[in-house]
């Protein structure tokens, strides 16, 4: 997968991700990218680790994989760094 194509499906993956949490999240199109790309990988290295694979090089996940794991990269976050509620 080229750069461009991890770029739109980063992008993809994290407004459903966004979607599937509840709540408002306030982020911009890059941070939307960047938690969509960084679930992809989070739900490769978890799929690594279930299928008994090499953790150290997960491949990337599925389209479920990489959306379950960009969920829990926003909870993580949410929980870490709550948002200012005015």
């Amino acid at each position: 997968m080229g750069l461009c194509s991890w770029i739109l499906f980063g992008f993809v993956v994290g407004l459903i991700a966004r979607a599937v949490m509840p709540g408002e999240q306030k982020m911009g199109l890059i941070r939307t990218t960047l938690l969509g790309v960084g679930g992809a990988f989070v739900g490769g290295f978890v799929a690594a680790l279930i299928r008994g694979g090499n953790w150290k090089s997960p491949s990337p996940a599925g389209f479920i994989g990489a959306i379950l794991g960009a969920v829990l990269l926003l909870w993580l976050s949410e929980m870490i760094a709550p948002s200012r509620r005015r």
